[in-house]
């Protein structure tokens, strides 16, 4: 990993020199009335070095932050990440000369022999003792914590949608936290945890299980909603298996099975919580086009299985990757499961 200074020295040379090159034309530029309209900016405030059709390479003035410039140059925060990506900066300081792509953004990552990429973390229960399936407070702690240290943007399941359909991007090292089931603890452990580090998760129901002595409360859920930290997603009515018939089960018998696996969740949690319905965990990770049919149906875009690795932005919406956290795992076997970026080319 570079050091800091570094970066920020590479990274100022490198604007400099578009600067320079593009000061070279500038005089050729079109006037802001000819840029077309997807390309044109939001009127500015900081000097201008140099500007084109694609791209404006800009001064920073104190207060200014790459947020800022990204609301101002092109009209969201949400582009705060790519502006930081294309000048490899982290943030900026005041004078500092800001290269700005108002064209041809690479919003879905890709560079050179490799693509971006977002790993889905899933965790199950949190408890005292690990084993497969339990992850110590410790172990969470320190994971989280570990995120944070690496510069790793947790972030909520909604944006990854828009990554996935190439309209946003998201900062080049993201990730996605979900719990399944409903335990009890994630209430009790994972929550404080994770409004500690501010880190936003999605939390999996299968809701035949919310009434168990060890499971979340509508009203524990709904805390942890209104605190911005948590959202509620569908993981089944029963945790039945979708994808495989059981013994003696007709084809009408089982295209019903599915079809209340997964409207009774749907149609529940939307009820009790009042939230919107955006992406189902699949039992198991096993999923058909019985169960991916179902979804389509009830507008739910997305589904994740347990299959471990990253999701770049031409994953399968309904067969998202997903890589299980297990009890027994150090922090070097967690870090190793997060992955951000997916090479390709020749094998």
């Amino acid at each position: 990993m570079p050091r800091p200074g570094h970066r920020t020295r590479r990274s100022a040379a490198a604007v400099l020199a578009l600067a320079v090159l593009a000061a070279g034309c500038a005089q050729q530029a079109p006037r802001p009335a000819d840029v077309p309209t997807a390309s044109r900016v939001i009127a500015p405030e900081a000097p201008v070095l140099a500007r084109d059709a694609k791209h404006v390479v800009v001064v920073a003035q104190p207060g200014e932050t790459l947020a800022t410039l990204a609301e101002r140059w092109l009209g969201s925060t949400v582009w705060r990440s790519a502006i930081a990506d294309f000048n490899r900066i982290d943030e900026v300081q005041p004078g500092q000369p800001v290269a700005i792509a108002i064209a041809d953004r690479n919003v879905v990552g890709v560079r050179p022999g490799k693509a971006q990429a977002v790993t889905i973390l899933c965790y199950h229960r949190f408890g005292a003792r690990a084993n497969t399936l339990t992850v110590t407070p410790a172990a969470f702690e320190a994971q989280m914590g570990w995120l944070a240290k690496h510069g790793y943007t947790v972030i909520p399941f909604s944006r990854l949608a828009a990554f996935l359909d190439g309209r946003e991007p998201l900062p080049s090292k993201s990730v996605v936290i979900t719990i399944d089931d409903g335990y009890r603890a994630t209430h009790e452990i994972a929550f404080p945890i994770l409004r500690k580090y501010g880190f936003p998760a999605t939390l999996f129901l299968y809701t035949d299980f919310v009434g168990a002595p060890d499971a979340l409360t509508w009203a524990q859920m709904r805390e942890m909603i209104a605190s911005g930290i948590f959202d509620v997603q569908p993981h089944s009515k029963a945790h039945s298996n979708l994808a495989v018939r059981q013994a003696e089960e007709s084809e009408a018998r089982y295209r019903e099975r599915v079809r209340r696996e997964i409207e009774v969740p749907v149609e529940t949690i939307r009820r009790e919580l009042g939230v919107r319905t955006e992406v189902y965990a699949f039992p198991y990770g096993d999923v058909n086009e019985v169960a991916a049919g179902e979804l389509r149906q009830r507008g739910v875009a997305m589904g994740v299985t347990v299959t471990p690795g990253g999701n770049p932005f031409f994953a399968p919406p309904l067969m998202l990757r997903r890589t299980m956290i297990y009890g027994g795992d150090d922090l070097d076997a967690f870090g190793d499961k997060v992955v951000s970026v997916i090479p390709f080319g020749k094998p």
